[in-house]
């Protein structure tokens, strides 16, 4: 009995030291992204000062700081940090729901699948404005589609998975780069944006719409959180636990394409943000409990971050995707090396 006992409190101690890990955890990344944000807002090629700043947020008419604030860095910085919610959130749904962190929509052509319909619709239809947003998050849905039936057989294997998409990925980005070789001039500034990612010239009509679809589809992978979790575990064991299987994925798929292909249309595809939040973020938390807010979180530092030190860190000034991209080609290779040896769970 007091064997038992024994047993039970290290198993209650250890489940509180994991919720206290997290919850610091969390709490240090929501602090982070609030000191990036501010710095975005306060710091630029002029400094604005803190209290002016809250100002403007507060509505209030500030000589100089009403419009660097409130016109060009806010809708940047808000834009940045909803881009990188949704692409943490849709990445790491995909690495859980098939137990592979290679299983990125980077990796398996979804974000390829967005900037062809965008680039297809500027340069050919020469669509603009909102119109191309759709085009994106319905193209986003359709590879999704694609890429899950021309590998389901008897079952989705996660690796048949990811070598189809990436072979599907790969003919997007031809099908992009031939569109591109015969866009006319006035067209290609706008296109390009769709092949690095980036937050330039945002406008304050962006921010809404990508704030509504992480309401919708975020708040749809929240209401899956747990049983996205059992899937962790394998579909027979969370079978067992009384998850549904097709349900759960079919909402997941629903809800993570949703996020990164609005996301996409916004801000075109931001290199690696999606690939790499959920495996910093399992090893940030630990092993235990939902890695949806988590990678989100970590999604919205990465995109901050990257935006921030691209505009004012590096030589000269680059798109946010080109940082992103720079960081999540070394840790692709390593990850591809550790999945090898160790296996391929987060």
């Amino acid at each position: 009995m007091t064997q038992l006992t024994a047993t039970l409190d290290a198993i209650v101690s250890d489940r509180r030291h994991r919720a206290r890990r997290r919850n610091l955890a969390v709490g240090l990344l929501v602090a982070l992204i609030l000191a990036l944000f501010l710095l975005t807002l306060s710091l630029g090629q002029s400094l604005t000062p803190p209290e002016d700043v809250v100002r403007v947020l507060l509505g209030q008419q500030v000589p100089g700081a009403s419009f660097t604030v409130g016109q060009l860095r806010l809708p940047r910085a808000s834009l940045s940090l909803l881009a990188g919610l949704c692409f943490g959130m849709g990445g790491v749904a995909f690495q859980v729901m098939l137990r592979n962190p290679l299983a990125s929509p980077d990796i398996i052509g979804i974000s390829s699948g967005a900037s062809a319909a965008a680039v297809f619709a500027i340069v050919v239809l020469s669509l603009k404005g909102p119109a191309v947003s759709v085009a994106a998050v319905v193209a986003g849905l359709g590879v999704a589609l694609l890429v899950y039936g021309l590998s389901f057989r008897n079952g989705v294997a996660g690796t048949r998975l990811i070598l189809v998409g990436i072979g599907v990925s790969a003919m997007l980005e031809s099908f992009v780069a031939y569109t591109l070789s015969r866009a006319p001039a006035w067209d290609l500034q706008e296109a390009m944006r769709w092949l690095t990612g980036s937050v330039n010239g945002a406008k304050p009509g962006d921010v809404l719409p990508l704030l509504l679809a992480l309401l919708v589809f975020g708040g749809l992978l929240a209401s899956r959180a747990r049983d996205l979790d059992a899937l962790r575990l394998g579909d027979d064991m969370a079978a067992a636990l009384g998850t549904g299987i097709a349900r759960t994925r079919i909402a997941v798929i629903v809800g993570a394409v949703g996020l990164i292909a609005s996301a996409t249309a916004v801000t075109g595809p931001i290199a690696f943000v999606a690939f790499l939040s959920g495996p910093i973020a399992a090893r940030i938390v630990g092993g235990s409990g939902s890695l949806l807010l988590p990678s989100a979180l970590v999604g919205a530092v990465l995109v901050l971050a990257g935006d921030y030190c691209g505009q004012f860190l590096l030589p000269g000034r680059y798109p946010v995707g080109v940082v992103t991209g720079a960081l999540g080609a070394p840790y692709l290779i390593f990850l591809i090396v550790r999945v090898n040896r160790r296996g391929s769970s987060l």
